[in-house]
């Protein structure tokens, strides 16, 4: 398979997953579940990828890339088939842990193949195109979702998905097999946590897991605030493509910026931006001020996964390079896991507007650690 079946497999999984994370909190929220339950349903996608990530990678590294891969897509249609044939909240459940699966197979691998494919000149680009397939799908899924589940019903959009996966699973069989197993010595999971002690990786991986976790926030909670503010749904999916569209544009340009600018100060600037769009968020319930705050979420968001990528494979040892990304994989997954059922607490609490203030003020606080670092070649 060429780079670009690798690019249009990400599109299908993300098209996906965010296709049906937005109807998963609307189904809860009509099946009677409180924002507590709902901040605890959407860190369940989390919760495997967080255990298994790291074991995954390394069998990526030993196995190759496309069992995997299939493995996953075959996870991703049969947690779209439990609720589409079961309208319960465990079901619901179910459905993001067998999501969650997938979740932690086919990123890992198709980062890794495409890693395999490009060279240290063109990596930069080519994982710029890989998140621009990904924002493609969160533009992509929503708008999906959000028409089929106001016109027809929620059951129609797992529906559709399960025919997604299945040509994403046609299409997997085109990967190459691994050309040879890599024999060394098993690693510890000690051994793979001291990975971090490369500054360069740590924080390649801290903005990862920050942009990561706010995209989340907003696609779990925004239609929450967007149903106290009586937008419909299909406005909603709207807003959440906005915000996916600006992701894609930026992520156009960005292997431009990063010749002109370092890497940290790119960093810094994109994050500071999301955070204070996030901190605005609430305080508004004009259309078009919320549409234009998502945009800028999404160009700030938008830099933060291609370069983190791109720094997080260039700085892997060569046979640990699946490793390495599933690690990657685990620490967003901790953020993913930890902050929505953490602002699932502070919406109950205080309301759907401290989940945005709160979330606003960790990003800008964040953004900080990026100011005047020292870029470091990767």
């Amino acid at each position: 398979m060429n780079l670009k079946g690798v690019l249009l497999l990400i599109f299908l999984f993300h098209t996906v997953v965010n296709a049906t994370r937005p109807v998963i909190t609307l189904s809860a929220d009509e099946y009677g579940a409180s924002i507590w339950i709902i901040g605890i349903l959407t860190s369940t996608f989390a919760f495997l990828p967080l255990i298994f990530s790291i074991h995954a990678g390394k069998i990526i590294d030993k196995i190759g890339d496309r069992l995997p891969i299939i493995i996953g897509f075959v996870s991703l249609i049969a947690g779209m088939i439990v609720p589409a044939a079961f309208s319960t909240i465990w079901s619901l459940f179910a459905s993001q842990l067998l999501l969650g699966i997938g979740n932690i197979s086919i990123p890992i691998a198709l980062q890794n193949q495409l890693g395999h494919q490009t060279t240290k000149k063109n990596r930069d680009y080519y994982f710029s195109m890989f998140s621009l397939c990904v924002a493609f799908g969160a533009v992509v899924g929503p708008l999906m979702g959000g028409y089929l589940s106001e016109h027809i019903s929620f059951q129609i959009v797992y529906i559709v998905c399960v025919g997604i996966g299945l040509t994403a699973i046609i299409f997997s069989l085109k990967i190459p097999k691994a050309e040879q197993q890599i024999h060394r010595k098993p690693t510890k999971m000690i051994d793979s946590i001291k990975l971090l002690e490369s500054p360069l990786i740590r924080r390649a991986l801290f903005s990862s897991a920050l942009v990561l976790y706010s995209k989340d926030i907003f696609v779990a909670y925004f239609p929450l605030l967007g149903k106290q503010m009586d937008l419909s749904t299909s406005t909603i999916g709207w807003i959440i493509a906005l915000q996916g569209l600006a992701t894609m544009f930026v992520r156009f340009v960005l292997p431009k910026l990063l010749e002109i600018y370092k890497r940290e100060f790119i960093l810094f600037v994109s994050i500071f931006v999301a955070g204070i769009a996030f901190l605005l968020l609430p305080l508004t319930s004009s259309v078009l001020v919320i549409a234009f705050l998502a945009i800028m979420m999404g160009l700030g968001l938008g830099c933060g996964q291609p370069i983190s990528m791109t720094t997080t494979y260039n700085a892997s040892p060569p046979e640990r390079t699946g490793e390495v990304l599933g690690l990657r994989i685990t620490i967003n997954r901790l953020f993913q896991l930890i902050a929505p059922a953490f602002f699932g607490v502070i919406g109950g609490s205080v309301g759907m507007a401290g989940v945005f203030l709160f979330s606003g003020v960790f990003l800008v606080g964040g953004s900080l650690l990026f100011k005047g670092k020292k870029g470091e070649e990767d």
